[in-house]
């Protein structure tokens, strides 16, 4: 039996839904297809409410972004595998927990350095795990746990003792750094790597906006066991043709979704550098903003679909890949399902990248900044229908006539032509703000009947391009929003969310919301507000129209559950599938912005979330909690 059998064999056995996987939660989307979805019923609708704490486990990994270092946050996703939890900290840490007590078993640390500008922050959303079909069960790394370290390097850990790989690169590390370009801290990871076919595939995270010339989005590969490079593939090859072309990024930072009977890795790609301003990377920037599919055991492109050209927004599909079947006509077509920051989904033929719904290439508006060059066209789905409303500016919104005259006002003197109102000198109102839309938060889907739920932010802000002469003599009021320089660029930038007098958005609620798709007909089933922003940062405790902006998504289970956090008021809430129903909540010891998880243990149903606060949101208080619930 050849290697790469094995390796396929054992890819494959993960990655769907069966009696090996009914218990665990193997990888980061619960299986490759990233569907987040649990086969587990114990906790179902009838019972939910009866949900309670079972344990926490403190971390202890916290930085209030104090003596050089920058804020920490607790956005991991567990693994579930072998009858152990995995997880990890902001600080990179790896721990193996006890799945019935959340009592630590091992913990490894790499000893990353915690004063690097780490753009998003101290964040690590998790880990891959892979089975050497060459070594036998009990032997050192039989399975081996792999993590994408902030400081950008792959690590593989046993996963038995948390003892480095000594065969794995030079003893259990390899070095991502050696792209073109690095900046320490500016180039990191902040998502778990993929495996299949016996290679772990890592991008990366890359700050926004510090610089025209990025590092680069490169994605790689790496042999599982040794740890030797296979492939590499650059989202944006240089342009020798344009000398003066300066770019950058364009990098795949979401979790990636993996097709072992195809060899296929599917990619979400970000924005290429600087976000707000194009003038230095003419055209349409392929492949930034896109879906590609490459071939798992080469890297070889097999085909890209571009969600967005020439981004001027920081529109990033930010959101994981997800992979399912869909029946339309009476035909089974396999899809390839994924979503971005303005909100749009689109579903796309797997093998082919075409869409299955029309797309039309929709004239936007252009930009009169000079040395830009808009696009003319973005693609715009016929279905499904975007998930978030439109941004009516002669509708500002206020909880007093004080408030709302403020933001008409503030409304009234910004440039608005409808999404994709490019920035502007005098200042532009972007909607759906960089926020989203879809972030990376995802959406979980319920294969049966193929009902995806993905949670969205509504929240504008605007944006404005500071010319170089003038972006260091310019106060930079940092209360109300970024600065950042673009270096390299002839502009600099703000961007700020329109926030009001009484510390609420200045559009209407709500300004979060959950969605049901029905993505057999490419309709919306049902739609509701998520979470609150009553009390956060100078909002009112009272009187406050539901709906929170969310970092953080859902899963489903078989029991007719969605579980989701994120919001700001702190809580974990559970809705019915079919209707949208709340039919549970419980507050954290901090916002729980990270995707929970289920597992069951001794015929047990669990459901873990990791409680931290957001290491960029300084209004959320910080934690360090896994919390895990079940029923009494």
């Amino acid at each position: 039996m050849s290697r790469l059998f094995l390796a396929v064999s054992f890819a494959f056995l993960i990655c769907q839904p069966g009696k090996s996987a009914t218990n665990a939660w193997p990888t980061y989307g619960h299986d490759g297809a990233g569907t987040r979805y649990s086969p587990l019923a114990q906790i179902n609708r009838k019972n939910v409410s009866r949900l309670k704490v079972a344990w926490i486990f403190h971390t202890g990994d916290i930085s209030k972004g104090s003596a050089h270092e920058r804020r920490s946050g607790f956005e991991d996703t567990p693994l579930f595998v072998d009858g152990t939890l995995y997880i990890t900290t902001g600080f990179s840490r790896v721990i193996a927990l006890d799945p019935r007590t959340g009592t630590e078993r091992w913990a490894f640390d790499p000893k990353m350095d915690l004063h690097l500008p780490y753009g998003d922050g101290l964040i690590n959303r998790g880990v891959a795990t892979w089975v050497d079909p060459r070594r036998a069960a009990g032997k050192p790394c039989h399975r081996r746990i792999f993590e994408a370290t902030v400081d950008a390097r792959l690590i593989a850990v046993d996963a038995a003792t948390g003892k480095p790989c000594e065969d794995f690169g030079k003893a259990g590390f390899v070095s991502l750094r050696n792209v073109a370009r690095y900046i320490p801290g500016e180039y990191h990871m902040t998502s778990p790597p993929s495996v299949i076919d016996g290679l772990v595939v890592v991008g990366s995270a890359i700050d926004d906006n510090a610089r025209a010339a990025m590092p680069s989005g490169v994605v790689r590969a790496y042999n599982a066991r040794t740890g030797k490079l296979r492939w590499s593939w650059n989202p944006l090859p240089p342009n020798e043709s344009r000398p003066h072309w300066k770019t950058g990024a364009g990098n795949a930072w979401p979790p990636m979704a993996i097709d072992p009977k195809r060899h296929l890795v599917f990619l979400s790609t970000g924005s290429a550098s600087p976000d707000y301003y194009g003038g230095l990377r003419p055209g349409n920037d392929k492949w930034a903003d896109s879906i590609v599919a490459l071939q798992s055991e080469t890297g070889k492109l097999v085909w890209g679909f571009q969600l967005v050209h020439h981004d001027l927004w920081d529109y990033d599909t930010a959101a994981a890949p997800m992979l399912t079947t869909i029946h339309r006509g009476g035909n089974s077509i396999p899809v390839v399902v994924v979503g971005n920051k303005t909100g749009f989904l689109y579903v796309l033929n797997r093998d082919t990248g075409k869409p299955v719904f029309p797309v039309k290439e929709t004239p936007v508006p252009q930009s009169d900044v000079p040395g830009e060059v808009t696009s003319p066209t973005q693609p715009v789905p016929a279905a499904p229908p975007p998930l978030l409303p439109k941004v009516a500016p002669n509708q500002a919104w206020g909880l007093t006539p004080a408030a709302r005259n403020a933001c008409a006002k503030w409304i009234g003197s910004l440039e608005y032509k409808g999404i994709f109102t490019p920035p502007s000198l005098h200042g532009s109102l972007v909607a759906p703000a960089h926020l989203g839309g879809m972030n990376w938060s995802g959406y979980a889907l319920d294969s049966k009947d193929n009902l995806l739920v993905a949670n969205t932010n509504n929240l504008p802000a605007e944006v404005k391009l500071i010319p170089r002469g003038s972006f260091e003599k310019e106060s930079h009021d940092v209360a109300h929003g970024q600065y950042t320089a673009q270096t390299g660029a002839p502009y600099g930038m703000f961007r700020g969310f329109l926030i009001g007098p009484s510390g609420l958005p200045c559009n209407a609620p709500p300004w979060g919301v959950l969605t049901a798709v029905d993505l057999n007909r490419g309709t919306i089933r049902w739609q509701v507000p998520l979470g609150s922003m009553a009390g956060f940062g100078g909002a009112p405790k009272n009187d406050v129209p539901p709906g929170s902006p969310s970092l953080g998504g859902p899963i489903m289970t078989a029991g007719g559950l969605i579980f989701i956090a994120g919001t700001f008021d702190g809580m974990f809430r559970a809705f019915d599938v079919q209707t949208g129903n709340q039919l549970w909540s419980a507050r954290l010891p901090a916002s729980g912005n990270a995707m929970p998880m289920t597992y069951s243990v001794d015929g047990k149903q669990y459901v873990v979330i990791a409680a931290g606060g957001h290491a960029q949101i300084r209004e959320t208080k910080q934690s360090d909690s896994l919390v895990a619930f079940a029923l009494p």
